[in-house]
């Protein structure tokens, strides 16, 4: 499990920058830059409240990965040990991208 930082502000399950979905799917299967990636569990928040699957937001996190020219996906799972999900002003998924990205 990787520490996930979380800068989609808008997001239903971004409390503190943390995450409180539980795991994440990161979307980019032809990537080859982060800004070719995206949070495919990026969710709008509509409202001041956050929406949990979780009791609390967790600093380390499951993540699924489809962007298989990136040196941490083994097995469409991220191996890499900390995350950063960029997309502060996001209102949909494809406004966001893993700032960890690195292509092989």
């Amino acid at each position: 499990m990787a520490e996930l930082f979380c800068g989609a502000e808008r997001c239903t399950y971004n409390k503190d920058n943390y995450c409180c979905k539980g795991d994440i799917m990161v979307g980019g299967k032809y990537a080859d830059s982060s800004g070719s990636t995206c949070c495919e569990s990026f969710h709008e928040r509509k409202g001041d409240s956050y929406t949990s699957s979780i009791s609390h937001p967790s600093k380390t996190i499951s993540i699924d990965c489809e962007a298989v020219r990136c040196i941490y996906n083994d097995d469409y799972r991220c191996q890499a040990s900390h995350v950063d999900i960029k997309g502060n002003t996001a209102t949909s998924s494809t406004e966001t991208i893993c700032a960890t990205f690195k292509e092989k």
